[in-house]
């Protein structure tokens, strides 16, 4: 059903090519787990955002992915972590438009659209913790 079996797991974000990488075994977890083209290229998409954010805000983190099953239905958990200079202001930074580093702004908002449910954690000075979670009906 999913990737080599596993139901978890977690991959280090410490340069640009694992941007790559978490998109890659993302796609392949996704679709394996049963989600349509559409519900995958949205992860994907998530998956892109936040790995891009932890390396560029804090230049090294890590996902965590957790396959879920409940009674009727398949999800996907997934958890970006960082010790980096955290999110000062987490409702401003969920404003579209908002960026501290003169992007589009779309990517926190953008991130909560594609997916069925987002939490963030952070911490001034001490790091983030965002969690996502996309929902399908099981096979």
């Amino acid at each position: 059903m999913t990737m080599d079996g596993k139901q978890q797991g977690e991959l280090p974000i410490i340069s640009e090519s694992d941007i790559v990488a978490c998109r890659k075994v993302i796609r392949t977890l996704s679709t394996n787990a049963g989600f349509g083209i559409t519900d995958v290229t949205r992860i994907v998409t998530a998956v892109s955002e936040l790995a891009r954010n932890i390396y560029v805000h804090a230049e090294c983190g890590k996902m965590r992915w957790n396959i879920m099953h409940q009674p009727g239905k398949i999800g996907i958990e997934l958890i970006f972590e960082d010790n980096g200079q955290g999110i000062a202001d987490i409702e401003q930074a969920m404003q579209p438009g908002f960026s501290t580093v003169k992007s589009m702004g779309m990517g926190l908002p953008g991130v909560k659209r594609l997916m069925d449910e987002m939490r963030i954690d952070s911490i001034a000075g001490a790091g983030s913790t965002v969690t996502i979670k996309k929902w399908a009906r099981a096979r």
